[in-house]
């Protein structure tokens, strides 16, 4: 989708995460759900990526195409892991937390501070995959961060 494909590769995974929140399935009242049906997620889209990446860049004729979104998607799981119970306290509290997970994410995949950039060298789906999933992991830290100081 048009425009910032990225950024609307992030929302499933923001929306799973919330769903799973609200239904009573998030990290602090279930968090073996929570994080088995992330990581089944993560693990699929990662997957994709992997082997269908070389395709898509054959496809659109350029590394790490924009079209393809399955890396944001994948990317996304990792800021939504492990959130600390307090952070998830109340509905304004959860809103808060996936928007800072969702623009954490973001901001990193756009910027993409070492080693991200230099990652996306890697042979097709590997390099089109693997700086999002760097992305995420510095998006985690951030989370963790702001969540673990401020709730």
């Amino acid at each position: 989708m048009r425009p910032a494909s990225g950024t609307w590769g992030s929302l499933p995974t923001v929306v799973l995460a919330g769903l799973l929140i609200f239904a009573g399935k998030g990290p602090a009242e279930a968090p073996g759900v929570y994080h088995a049906v992330l990581a089944a997620w993560l693990l699929l889209w990662c997957a994709g990526c992997i082997f269908e990446g070389q395709a898509a860049e054959a496809v659109y004729g350029k590394k790490d195409p924009s079209q393809a979104v399955a890396d944001e998607t994948a990317g996304q799981v990792l800021p939504l892991l492990a959130l600390p119970a307090a952070s998830l306290s109340s509905p304004t509290h959860i809103a808060g937390v996936l928007m800072l997970a969702f623009v954490a994410f973001r901001v990193f995949d756009i910027v993409k501070l070492w080693p991200a950039r230099g990652l996306q060298r890697l042979p097709a789906g590997w390099g089109i995959l693997v700086d999002d999933l760097v992305a995420g992991a510095q998006a985690l830290v951030v989370v963790q961060l702001v969540t673990r100081l401020w709730f």
